[in-house]
């Protein structure tokens, strides 16, 4: 790459780490001019390949595709070959083969099973296409990057506002454990922070949950059970993101639990938000979704054009950013997601949730 190529690139991976708050993480990263023997032609392949999980977290299709499929349009005249599995790890596999089949360049891929992700990373390989891990890592396999968000940060912002809120009413002290999916490495790591600090909490654990897919149905069945079962003594659920907290909320109004228990999420979705501005979910975590977007669209091009990448740090071997997740209270609501234009007041504050805006200080 030439010193001008070097330094356009350098200039938007700056702009990514500025959007993010990130400071001096994303500024070392470098790409440099390396095709190797192993690398398709351009003339051979031409797309990128956007796989992504799953329907039910509504991040995926409202922010990570179109973030991602007009950065590489910046980028230059390339394909997006996208496809969405709907948490099916089977039929995320056909994707994966269908979009080698139809000459992409590039796998990105954010996996439904980490560990069966590895036999599309094996198959990449085998053609000479890289393979960037985006938002989950996979388990193994000879990957070209990683772009994700430090994840048991995110559980441990998600416990600690979760503990405080506890401590402060007072009452109760039994909480419920909505995990997200066991085939997802990031709920591992979500899990894993959570525990770190509710175990030294003195709060008591009445019942865990690994929800299959992230599924809020099933998510609400499992707490409708849980509150059969312990009622009064339940004083928050920890909710791993807010597709599971909307469950657990449904859950919670239709069993008409007095008082209501506070409740975490994740991934800072619109629904979500208003749960916290009418007092039905207490917090979110918000992740800058579009500088993670950008950086995977970024790489991936680079390395359609047969260049090596190098990053701030190595996950197994692999070149790594991590973004930094942000916690969100009805206080951060307009100095986060707001002031990023992530969602707007008028997004936010429809009718229904007029007053409860207003009486919050969102206008």
């Amino acid at each position: 790459m030439s010193g001008s190529g070097r330094e356009a690139l350098e200039k938007s991976i700056g702009r990514v780490a500025a959007a993010a708050a990130l400071g001096a993480v994303l500024a070392t990263v470098i790409v440099a001019c390396a095709a190797g023997p192993a690398q398709p032609s351009r003339t051979d392949r031409d797309a990128v390949a956007l796989l992504l999980p799953d329907a039910n977290t509504a991040r995926y299709d409202t922010f990570d595709r179109p973030f991602f499929q007009a950065r590489v349009a910046e980028l230059g005249d390339y394909e997006v070959l996208y496809a969405n599995a709907d948490a099916d790890a089977a039929k995320q596999q056909q994707q994966a083969e269908s979009a080698l089949a139809a000459g992409a360049g590039v796998l990105v891929l954010d996996p439904v099973d980490a560990n069966a992700a590895v036999s599309i990373v094996t198959a990449a390989n085998a053609q000479g296409v890289p393979v960037i891990s985006y938002d989950r890592l996979i388990a193994g396999g000879d990957l070209a990057y990683y772009v994700s968000f430090d994840n048991e940060k995110v559980g441990e912002l998600q416990a600690t506002a979760f503990v405080e809120a506890l401590e402060a009413a007072g009452g109760a002290d039994g909480i419920l454990m909505v995990n997200g999916s066991p085939t997802d490495s990031n709920a591992a790591l979500f899990r894993e922070g959570a525990h770190r600090v509710i175990d030294e909490s003195g709060l008591r654990v009445l019942a865990e949950y690994d929800t299959p897919g992230w599924n809020p149905d099933r998510a609400q069945d499992w707490v409708a059970g849980q509150i059969a079962q312990y009622h009064d003594e339940i004083a928050g659920v920890y909710a791993a993101n807010d597709a599971t907290a909307g469950g657990a909320v449904s859950a919670l109004k239709a069993a008409n639990v007095d008082p209501f228990p506070i409740v975490t999420g994740q991934d800072a979705e619109l629904a979500a938000l208003q749960r916290i501005v009418s007092g039905d979910q207490y917090m979110t975590v918000y992740k800058a979704i579009k500088p993670q977007a950008e950086l995977a669209a970024e790489v991936a091009v680079a390395l359609l054009n047969g260049e090596e990448v190098t990053a701030p740090m190595e996950t197994n071997g692999v070149p790594t950013t991590l973004l930094d997740p942000v916690a969100v209270t009805v206080d951060e609501i307009l100095d986060t997601v707001v002031a990023d234009g992530f969602w707007s007041v008028s997004d936010i504050c429809t009718p229904q949730y007029a007053d409860a805006c207003e009486a919050a200080g969102i206008r």
